[in-house]
């Protein structure tokens, strides 16, 4: 139970219970403008693979009777270079407006950042409101697409394929789940930035949703050339208000795979867009949520450039990030052949020093100190840190941006740019 805060008026902030699930599920629909909230809602409280009800946090007055506020906790893993990132995606933040004004979601948010310093949660992220998440500790750390959109007639001008090969892709089952989780494995061992799902995942993606819930997606399996599962293609039920059909996320065990797939998807895309467009909403465009790095993105037609949205980030302990991050840290100055000469590398964080230890020039762990405990090699604000972190800019980058981004010396200098460059990410988290 988490204790009774006090604001003017008294409000009890306490996880979730099975009995909350209708109340929060009309709150969520009344504040959120959004079809199909209330019942991904339910989705996430009853019988979501990542989710329990106590993940949600509900603040309600200390006589009871209503919830005034709440949002929700996703636990998932994120991947990179064979790490595991434990993430918690926050979503469905929202305030009775018969209860704004008393700092709720301050209050919410600090029962989710304290129950994260307990289970040593790395990092919390959230989409949303513009420069709203900031107020309790979040900065903007990590991009969401940036592919260039895919006209509609573009899309459509490919003409029919040729010959009776069978289809590379095919709406994917429940049986398929094994086969995804293996292909997410696969793409953890890789340079980027992706969020793993377990068959269970795959099985609530593919068939555990409500029907109209706000989360439900197309799933497709890719096949290989003996028809065997490689992969997966993941898109919106229909063109969105805007015209546009999102593409959620493109994944393939073999990298090498895209050319051969990229014009059966390209097919699919146009005639699911334009079988599902109407009237009121012409298909118009593919969204892609990829960045403009993916293989998938560069097959496809090209239209305008976009500008990418971002994930909001925060890291209770960012030396604990840090330490989260070091085989990586250790293969990539391993593979540029450099070995710090010293015992320690020290950041300043102008909240706290991380002591970067080595042995023998390899790194071998990350720990907070008192700030100005030593001279500094570097000083990097805590959200330049998360973006060096998470791959969104490089030092280099960095240094132009933050007039508080500082590097001691030239040695430093090559150091943080061999360990840190950019790495698009391609991330679908789960929902």
């Amino acid at each position: 139970m988490y204790p009774v805060h006090h604001t003017s008026d008294p409000y009890l902030i306490r996880p979730g219970r099975p009995s909350d699930i209708d109340r929060c599920a009309a709150l969520n629909d009344a504040v959120h403008p959004y079809p199909g909230i209330a019942d991904w809602t339910r989705d996430l409280f009853d019988g979501h693979p990542a989710v329990r009800h106590d993940d949600f946090l509900v603040a309600e007055p200390a006589g009871g009777g209503e919830i005034a506020a709440t949002l929700v906790g996703i636990r998932q893993e994120w991947t990179f270079g064979g790490i595991r990132l434990p993430v918690v995606q926050v979503e469905l933040v929202g305030t009775d407006p018969g209860h704004r004004g008393r700092g709720l979601a301050g209050l919410l948010f600090d029962a989710l950042h304290a129950r994260g310093t307990a289970d040593g949660t790395a990092l919390q992220v959230i989409e949303g409101i513009p420069y709203f998440y900031r107020r309790f500790g979040y900065e903007y750390a990590l991009h969401i697409g940036g592919a260039p959109e895919a006209p509609a007639e573009a899309l459509r001008a490919l003409p029919p394929p040729s010959g009776t090969a069978r289809p590379p892709l095919r709406p994917a089952t429940p049986a398929d789940a094994a086969a995804l989780a293996r292909v997410d494995r696969a793409v953890a061992d890789r340079d980027v930035l992706a969020c793993a799902r377990d068959e269970a995942g795959w099985r609530h993606e593919i068939s555990g949703h409500r029907q109209d819930s706000l989360a439900r997606r197309v799933v497709l399996a890719l096949l290989d050339e003996a028809g065997k599962v490689s992969g997966y293609l993941v898109h919106g039920r229909r063109p969105a208000p805007d015209g546009r059909l999102a593409v959620f996320a493109a994944g393939c065990a073999d990298p090498d795979g895209w050319p051969r797939l990229a014009p059966e998807i390209q097919r699919h895309l146009a005639e699911v867009g334009t079988a599902t467009a109407g009237p009121d909403r012409p298909f118009t465009a593919l969204r892609l949520r990829l960045p403009a790095t993916h293989p998938l993105a560069g097959a496809l037609p090209q239209g305008p450039a976009t500008r990418p949205w971002s994930w909001y980030a925060r890291a209770g302990d960012p030396a604990a990030l840090l330490d989260h991050w070091l085989p990586v840290l250790a293969r990539r100055w391993r593979e540029h052949d450099l070995r710090w000469p010293g015992d320690a590398l020290l950041i300043d964080t102008y909240h706290q020093g991380i002591r970067l230890h080595f042995d023998d020039g390899v790194p071998v762990a990350a720990r907070a100190e008192p700030r100005g405990a030593a001279p500094a090699d570097t000083a990097i604000p805590p959200g330049a840190l998360l973006q060096l972190l998470l791959g969104q800019r490089s030092p280099g980058e960095l240094l132009d941006i933050w007039p508080d981004m500082t590097v001691s010396n030239p040695a430093t200098a090559e150091f943080l740019e061999a360990g840190f460059p950019t790495v698009p990410p391609e991330m679908w988290a789960i929902a």
